[in-house]
């Protein structure tokens, strides 16, 4: 349904590029005759998920270590890129999340997903836009959000409340900078199987299995799924859209409001094997970035 030159030279930026949905993104933006740039914090990663896109597409992609919660990397980070010329595409699509009860969570456990989510996408958003606006140049911002902007969502209160700024920010900036021909749009995805919402919101069988049950469709999203929506907003053909949050989620967030409140029932038993399971997942990720 898409034309193979539809994003035809158009150079775009994806954070979190080398897993999971930013992968999947960057594949098809490539397919589609993009420059793909993509961005995250491990530097072998990245590497790899350049090398296997770039073989598999045959399109022009580029990597770029970057701590997208450090401003000053970031900016230093966009700067490289205009170096070669103005994106004309950027997603918001880095992220960290676990489900956990609120009351136990520690300061450092908000701030490691609020200072990706709510920090570090307003700083790439940002530094981007200092530098479309004063040239007029237009531009496509999407940012991948969750249903709870809507709802807010019992355990994940941080990606909740981190989640909720960049709907806003989305929406505040499509009046902002609409008038300079730059557009924002979020997509909010219901379950994906990608290694980090598997391994952290739903790290248990049990609770594998209550995701599965709150979804009308009773199927999570195909990776393919996303990356043609993202695909579709980020088109010319559709650049009269602007300030949207719209779901991708077979249903979920209306038949649950889509978060974790049916988590209520859970005994502290159930709690600590769920905090079991992630912590081993974060171990065991620790360990591969130190490799």
């Amino acid at each position: 349904m898409f034309r193979t030159d539809l994003l035809k030279d158009k150079r775009i930026l994806i954070t979190g590029g080398g897993t999971g949905l930013g992968k999947a993104m960057a594949k098809r933006f490539l397919e589609l005759g993009a420059v793909v740039y993509i961005c995250g914090r491990r530097e072998g990663v990245l590497r790899e998920a350049a090398m296997e896109l770039s073989s598999a597409t045959g399109g022009q992609v580029h990597f770029m270590a970057c701590d997208i919660r450090v401003a000053q990397a970031v900016d230093e980070m966009i700067e490289t890129i205009w170096r070669d010329g103005p994106l004309d595409g950027l997603v918001n699509n880095a992220a960290g999340n676990f489900i956990a009860q609120t009351e136990k969570m520690s300061p450092r456990g908000f701030d490691a997903i609020a200072n990706i989510v709510f920090h570090g996408s307003f700083y790439v958003t940002q530094a981007c836009g200092k530098r479309w606006v004063p040239a007029g140049h237009k531009a496509s911002v999407i940012s991948i959000v969750t249903s709870w902007v809507w709802t807010g969502s019992a355990f994940v209160v941080p990606s909740a409340m981190s989640k909720a700024g960049i709907a806003a920010m989305t929406q505040s900036l499509a009046v902002e900078w609409g008038p300079k021909g730059i557009r924002l749009n979020a997509i909010a995805p219901g379950p994906f199987p990608t290694e980090g919402m598997t391994k952290r919101l739903a790290p248990t069988p049990a609770l594998e299995k209550r995701m599965m049950d709150s979804i009308p469709m009773r199927r999570v999203g195909e990776l393919p799924e996303l990356a043609n929506f993202a695909a579709f907003l980020m088109a010319d053909e559709v650049s009269y859209i602007n300030g949207e949050v719209i779901a991708i989620d077979g249903g979920q967030w209306l038949n649950s409001a889509g978060g974790f409140g049916n988590l209520l029932e859970l005994s502290d038993n159930d709690w600590v094997e769920i905090r079991a399971a992630i912590e081993a997942t974060n171990a065991k990720d620790k360990s591969q970035r130190t490799v």
